[in-house]
């Protein structure tokens, strides 16, 4: 095996080790971050720089923990030092400010972490082998969600509303141009169904989710107009009602599914559908995000779906998605990319290439 010459002066070696390494120690720097955090040294240094023993003073912490976490900080960009003054950088103060940032954090800190280090088995046996070792012995997440400890289900909660939330405005225009009776699948808190019952509070609107998530969800007083039914997409029969001349709608549904399964129930919904109707899919796909960050954080994040969520599914490129659309026998009659302000893509689809009169 070719040995890596460390004497060799060559640029590209010494990048290659110092990124190597990056990623070695990118779990305890990730925690170290955590406790620069929760200690409030960055908030502290953002107010007001201070030194060592001033950090140390004003908050109640001893000089190992402090040495050592701010060397970590100049280390990974997060506090630079001016002779005996500490203060935030530019990176630091994302941390503390920008909500997608904190929103991210908290998700990978409570949720994708844990279930990280069962990542290799997940992948082997095609089960979310975090989930079953941290929470409990369930198939997947999603009936686990109204059961997960406080801090985890609120954090779980942010990240999957930051994102798609943002769109439904947009998306509420969309669809009721052409139709006033929308099926919600997968509702999740009913975020869609207040937007729809905002802005017309007549809207022919029912969310579809889970039994275990429609009985807590059904209660809220926000959606006394909203209709629910609790359905299991991946039962062989899905009880799915009569649906015509409608609106399907699904937001950053399809991640949850394998391949197969998005084959399925897409192809399900087709023979439920009659020809009146269309299916919006709401999604942000990798390869259609405008920056870097948004996609190496949408690939990243398809890891919590393999350890945490159900083992099997993943954020999609545009080109997958359209591949399963298309084997299902639907026909993609709209495409709508940049919907809301994280580049997600709104994809009408229907039975026919020609929509009917």
């Amino acid at each position: 095996m070719k040995k890596i010459k460390r004497k060799n002066k060559d640029n590209s070696i010494i990048k290659a080790l110092t990124d190597a390494q990056k990623l070695i120690f990118a779990p305890l720097a990730f925690q170290a971050v955590a406790a620069l955090l929760d200690f409030g040294i960055m908030d502290l240094i953002d107010k007001t720089p201070a030194s060592e023993n001033e950090i140390i003073e004003k908050l109640n912490l001893d000089e190992y923990t402090v040495k050592t976490l701010l060397q970590i900080g100049i280390l990974n960009n997060l506090i630079q030092k001016s002779g005996e003054v500490y203060s935030l950088t530019r990176t630091g103060g994302v941390f503390l400010y920008d909500e997608m940032t904190k929103v991210n954090f908290n998700y990978v800190r409570d949720l994708c972490y844990l279930g990280a280090g069962e990542l290799v088995k997940s992948f082997k046996t095609g089960k979310p082998e975090g989930l079953h070792k941290y929470i409990g012995n369930y198939p997947t997440i999603y009936p686990a969600i109204t059961a997960l400890p406080e801090k985890l289900k609120q954090h779980w909660y942010e990240f999957d509303h930051f994102y798609s939330d943002n769109c439904f405005d947009e998306v509420y225009e969309i669809i009721t141009k052409k139709y006033n009776k929308i099926y919600d699948i997968g509702g999740n808190t009913g975020r869609f169904e207040k937007v729809c019952l905002g802005h017309n509070k007549n809207i022919d609107i029912t969310m579809f989710d889970l039994k275990e998530n429609i009985e807590t969800i059904e209660k809220d007083a926000g959606l006394q107009k909203c209709k629910f039914q609790a359905i299991n997409v991946l039962d062989e029969n899905p009880n799915y009602p009569e649906m015509n001349n409608c609106a399907v709608f699904m937001s950053q549904f399809l991640d949850c599914f394998s391949k197969k399964d998005i084959k399925k129930i897409l192809a399900d919904l087709k023979n439920t559908i009659d020809e009146n109707s269309a299916i919006y899919i709401l999604e942000p796909y990798t390869d259609r995000q405008k920056f870097e960050a948004a996609e190496y954080s949408l690939c990243h994040a398809s890891l919590y779906f393999t350890c945490m969520a159900n083992g099997v599914s993943k954020f999609y490129t545009f080109e997958e998605m359209k591949n399963i659309i298309e084997s299902s026998g639907l026909y993609i009659t709209n495409c709508i990319n940049d919907i809301g302000s994280f580049n997600y893509t709104l994809l009408e689809c229907r039975k026919n290439a020609v929509v009917s009169n």
